[in-house]
């Protein structure tokens, strides 16, 4: 796991070349927790039933058995800096699901899941001293690993 933002590029084309399906989430714009958990809702596709509050989002992040079989899924969320920095508490509790998400699909029989943190165009993240309540919640590797979890 990494806590900095990490390029695109490399985990796109590793994802691609593993066969794993990309999904991204676009945090622009996005200024509560409502309108976070739509995005992340759009994003996922998720059935009828997706609630709309953390439990659901978590829920739907250890099941995905509505999108089509793939041996893993990197998700990448994206513009994700300015909704941390006003709403730290909820990043904080979207970083907390995004990690047990993480770690349920490493422990998982089959598939993966990687979850990308990154800001469009930007080779790294700001200068950091420790954890800060604007970082990205969760990295996986950076780049997919098809083989393990």
């Amino acid at each position: 796991m990494t806590l900095d933002p990490q390029p695109l590029a490399p985990a796109l084309a590793a994802a691609e070349k593993a066969g794993w399906t990309t999904l991204r989430v676009d945090l622009g714009g996005v200024h509560g927790k409502a309108e976070l958990l739509r995005r992340w809702g759009a994003a996922l596709d998720v059935p009828a039933w997706f609630g709309g509050n953390w439990d659901a989002l978590a829920d739907a992040l250890t099941d995905l058995s509505w999108l089509p079989a793939a041996p893993g899924r990197l998700l990448v969320v994206t513009s994700w800096s300015s909704y941390a920095g006003a709403r730290p508490g909820e990043w904080a509790t979207l970083g907390e699901v995004l990690e047990g998400a993480a770690e349920y699909w490493r422990d998982a029989e089959e598939g993966a899941l990687a979850v990308l943190v990154a800001e469009p165009g930007a080779a790294a993240g700001p200068p950091q001293d420790g954890p800060l309540p604007g970082e990205p919640p969760v990295g996986g590797s950076g780049t997919p690993r098809p083989s393990g979890r």
